[in-house]
């Protein structure tokens, strides 16, 4: 089949060199978000989609709005027979999804139909799912709500942050989007309407949601870490400045401090939270690169008693 891909992150790259690797369908174009500051020059930048389509030697469209009538006709012009799609990052509406003549198929990093929406991999997380996975779909113009073409499902192991588990994701889910394309084009694999039961949504995880409430169990504030971590970034406040928790693990024989109550020996940080305490093993202060938590906490010598969240 004519293919055009539509995919913006780093996520989406590896599902485009599948394609692009296929021997059965033609990536003839790609479809991305427009360049975007970036760094502390806030200079314009690519895609990683845009940069990995333009080092193969195919045509990158970048609209500003999938509407646009100018895009529209050049996507007509390639006539593409599908459109695959991988967190391309803009709504699309029925204008553009009725283009293509066997739609827009996107692959999503859930067992639809739960966590429908933009974040998935960080709500499975950070609810304390032991399994979730991936699906294409064909795209209609709800929420993540079309007929699914295929899944595959992956442990959510103890200590995942959202980055390892979307890492794996991305790769294990390019190999089902080019099964999925093979499936469509000779006609073997019909999409099936999503139950109505069990849907969940997931939207975007804000700088807010990611702060730690440190009066929360120990398993909870794991979660909400590891879910956060690499984007945006679990945080907190010590001395009322930002301090990211980037890794803390739950220590269940511990339970004598109180919820955010610091407690630094020679080599180890404990918090205190509403249940058993948590050792803090990587932050990065405002302004300053990530460190061990015992190297920052002997930098500001921390005072007996002291709390963070405040």
């Amino acid at each position: 089949m004519k293919l055009v891909f539509a995919g913006t992150p780093e996520v989406a790259v590896p599902a485009l060199d599948a394609l692009i690797a296929s021997d059965r369908h033609e990536v003839a174009a790609v479809v991305t978000r427009p360049d975007a500051p970036a760094g502390r020059g806030r200079r314009l930048v690519a895609s990683p989609v845009a940069e990995r389509a333009e080092e193969a030697g195919i045509e990158v469209l970048k609209p500003a709005r999938p509407r646009d009538e100018d895009f529209l006709a050049r996507l007509r012009e390639i006539g593409p027979d599908c459109c695959p799609v991988v967190a391309y990052g803009a709504l699309l509406p029925k204008t553009t999804l009725d283009v293509p003549a066997r739609g827009w198929v996107n692959l999503h990093f859930s067992l639809l139909p739960a966590w429908r929406g933009a974040a998935p991999v960080q709500h499975a997380i950070m609810t304390g799912d032991e399994v979730t996975g991936a699906s294409t779909f064909l795209i209609e113009e709800g929420l993540d709500s079309g007929p699914v073409y295929g899944v595959l499902t992956e442990e959510v192991r103890p200590t995942d942050t959202s980055g390892d588990l979307l890492t794996r994701l991305a790769f294990a889910g390019a190999g089902l989007l080019v099964a999925t394309m093979d499936g469509i084009e000779d006609g073997t694999l019909h999409a099936v309407p999503q139950p109505a039961e069990g849907v969940t949504l997931a939207p975007k995880i804000t700088v807010e949601d990611a702060q730690v409430q440190w009066s929360a169990p120990a398993l909870r504030v794991d979660r909400v870490v590891r879910g956060c971590t690499p984007a945006p970034g679990a945080w907190t406040l010590f001395r009322g400045e930002r301090l990211k928790v980037i890794q803390a693990v739950p220590v269940l024989d511990r339970a004598d401090l109180a919820p955010g109550e610091l407690s630094a020996a020679k080599n180890n940080v404990y918090v205190g939270t509403g249940s058993h305490a948590v050792e803090l093993l990587w932050v990065q202060p405002q302004g300053k690169k990530p460190m061990r938590a015992a190297d920052w906490a002997r930098g500001v010598r921390i005072v007996h008693g002291e709390l963070l969240g405040i």
